[in-house]
């Protein structure tokens, strides 16, 4: 009888299973459009900060701030039994998105990867709210861009976003380099969000992330949070 009764208990936790059973996965940009396309009762949220979605979001999101103070408040409002879509700038916020929406329940979570900067990549439209497109906004252009690296000295370029974390922790040592190196070197700091036209061209898909050039040449990259002893004994082998 025991054993009966643990079969039971045993069919039971599996049938429960299956019906809790929950989908979180990172998807490409084009893979995400398709899902949208697909799904007319999808669930789309930008989980940047209102100023970031103003300046450009896809067609039909809502936007909640993922780190806002009511975050969790505003998406216990949607259907958990219907599919959610999450995106940011890079794919980082949204990603931690995806983990608080899987944590209260919802059955089904798609996270864009590398975030609207890897949907401009791919050439997908955007919209302002009152026009759609495929042309990213002005700011910096590749000519400016160039320009800049025809100095004699060395160029360290700075991909920032103004939400993003790492980036605040190391602006403040970038302009202790630019004051204390500006014989050897010219930091020039650029905000992906302002520039996106320049972003899409140079293929820049996360941030913080760090060029440096000498005679026009790149000669070091970096992606991710790096200690200003690291950056200077760099700038120091160039």
């Amino acid at each position: 009888m025991k054993k009966f009764f643990s079969f039971i208990s045993l069919l039971c936790f599996s049938l429960s299973s299956v019906l809790y059973a929950q989908t979180t996965q990172n998807v490409d940009a084009s893979t995400f459009n398709s899902k949208l396309k697909q799904n007319s009762k999808a669930q789309l949220l930008d989980v940047r900060t209102a100023g970031e979605f103003a300046k450009g979001h896809i067609q039909n999101a809502k936007n909640m701030d993922v780190n806002g103070s009511d975050f969790k408040q505003k998406i216990s409002a949607l259907d958990k039994n219907k599919a959610v879509y999450v995106y940011c700038l890079s794919g980082a916020r949204s990603a931690n998105a995806m983990k608080t929406l899987s944590s209260m329940g919802f059955k089904e979570v798609y996270n864009l990867s590398g975030g609207m900067m890897s949907w401009r990549a791919s050439n997908l439209p955007e919209t302002t709210g009152s026009a759609t497109s495929t042309t990213a906004s002005a700011g910096m252009s590749k000519a400016d861009y160039d320009a800049l690296l025809k100095a004699k000295k060395l160029v360290l370029i700075d991909f920032y976003g103004e939400w993003c974390a790492p980036c605040k922790k190391m602006k403040p040592y970038l302009a202790e380099i630019s004051k204390e190196m500006k014989e050897k070197v010219d930091v020039v700091r650029i905000d992906v969000d302002a520039n996106k036209a320049l972003i899409k061209e140079l293929k820049v898909q996360d941030v913080p992330v760090l060029y440096l050039y000498k005679a026009k040449k790149l000669v070091w990259s970096h992606q991710g949070f790096i200690s200003k002893e690291e950056v200077v004994k760099i700038l120091n082998a160039n």
